[in-house]
């Protein structure tokens, strides 16, 4: 197939998938945020607390979903990272369910806009790259550069002798008064 009627279908094809991921992220984030924010103010907390909590708990796992990507790019561990997001994962599933009538598909019903908020955030960190390849004509402008030969470092055991330290003033003592304050304690 040609390029150029290659790329349009790509561009369609890109533009329905970001509409797919919009719709579902909106939607499956919309229920997930309310569960939260009804479970929060049914235990007492006012109206704007139970939003708060539901930004927190609901964009918590998007944040540490990207800081994860990011420390695994500059090879740093994501161990605790990765706790944090089953924790709020977590959180934000048991929300569901509270919320949900007692019964097993009560709660499957009940769970399905936390997964697959989750789900959604999982496909869209794990399918772009994480480091863009570079460009042909970045790769034109890169510059090698050579390094100088080194000498060996060699160990020479002869202790050397110790540079003079200079001596010190004697240091000053501060002294502070003493303020009587008497029985008002």
């Amino acid at each position: 197939m040609p390029e150029q009627t290659q790329a349009p279908r790509l561009r369609l094809e890109s533009a329905a998938r970001l509409l797919i991921l919009l719709a579902i992220g909106g939607m499956a984030g919309a229920a997930a945020f309310t569960h939260v924010h009804d479970l929060t103010v049914a235990h007492g907390q006012p109206h704007w607390i139970g939003w708060a909590n539901a930004v927190a708990v609901e964009l918590m796992t998007i944040y540490l979903g990207l800081e994860i990507r990011a420390r695994r790019r500059a090879g740093r561990p994501v161990g605790f990272m990765a706790a944090l997001l089953v924790a709020f994962a977590l959180l934000s599933l048991a929300a569901q369910v509270a919320e949900a009538e007692a019964s097993a598909w009560g709660w499957i019903v009940a769970a399905v806009p936390s997964l697959a908020f989750l789900a959604l955030v999982k496909v869209v960190l794990s399918s772009a790259s994480a480091s863009p390849e570079p460009t042909a004509a970045e790769e034109d402008l890169a510059v090698s550069v050579e390094e100088p030969e080194r000498e060996p470092v060699v160990f020479d055991p002869a202790p050397a002798e110790r540079p003079a330290v200079p001596e010190r003033p004697p240091l000053r003592t501060l002294q502070l008064a003493r303020i009587d304050t008497g029985d008002r304690l």
